[in-house]
């Protein structure tokens, strides 16, 4: 039986003037997956996360669940988790939730739910400005949430945190991938890609490996995805 596919990418490419920030990238990503798109800083992670929301025009074909990426349809469908967390200083971990419950027509009871279940329940009447970073992260994939999306995309969301708080956020990771759900989740840190199901590998916006973890170890006969990057990287270079 034929897994479900979540995000399929056919030759994408997305240019700004003269540079080609992704260059046609041909990929899957198999639903209810937990995959890691894995790169260095600057190899167009943050730039396919955002073509997969549809923030980001591009060529090619790069459609979610069967519809292409930026329809109107797949708002609903989509959690979508930036860089830098975009909550409101001034109001608080609850206040937060609830701002963007309304815009999103969530329930009082489900805004209770994601604030349960990003451990947020001790913080949720703290003013957002005086959290933790880990606990601002753990606000932006509460509203990501909100709506019981079906793809959770978040960019970098461990960046920065300490080693206990990143390990509480893979553990939330993969509890929401048992739940169902399909999450795509970029990082630079070539360790994290351990945690993954599968990977997808960038550099210079061309795609080095789309794959799972252990095909790619037994690929290149290494024992961590960082050894499989750099010796894929190493043999290309030659």
């Amino acid at each position: 039986m034929t897994a479900a596919i979540s995000i399929e990418a056919t030759k994408l490419i997305v240019q700004k003037q003269t540079t080609r920030i992704l260059d046609e990238l041909t990929f899957r990503v198999q639903a209810g997956s937990m995959t890691g798109l894995i790169g260095p800083s600057g190899s167009g992670k943050t730039t396919l996360m955002r073509a997969i929301v549809g923030v980001q025009k591009y060529s090619g074909e790069l459609n979610v669940f069967g519809i292409p990426a930026g329809d109107k349809r797949l708002r609903a469908r989509i959690g979508y988790v930036t860089q830098s967390p975009a909550i409101y200083s001034d109001l608080t971990a609850a206040q937060n939730v609830h701002y963007f419950a309304v815009i999103t027509r969530a329930s009082r009871a489900q805004e209770q739910a994601v604030i349960e279940q990003v451990d947020l329940v001790a913080h949720k009447d703290q003013l957002a400005s005086t959290l933790s970073g880990g606990q601002k992260a753990r606000v932006s994939l509460a509203i990501a949430l909100l709506g019981d999306p079906e793809l959770l995309v978040l960019d970098e969301p461990t960046v920065g945190l300490d080693p206990i708080l990143r390990q509480d956020l893979w553990k939330l990771f993969a509890s929401l991938a048992a739940e169902g759900k399909t999450l795509l989740i970029s990082s630079h840190v070539m360790d994290e890609a351990d945690r993954c199901d599968n990977l997808l590998l960038l550099r210079d916006g061309k795609l080095l490996w789309q794959d799972s973890r252990e095909q790619l170890l037994a690929k290149t006969q290494t024992n961590s995805v960082e050894e499989a990057f750099l010796r894929i990287v190493t043999k290309e270079d030659k």
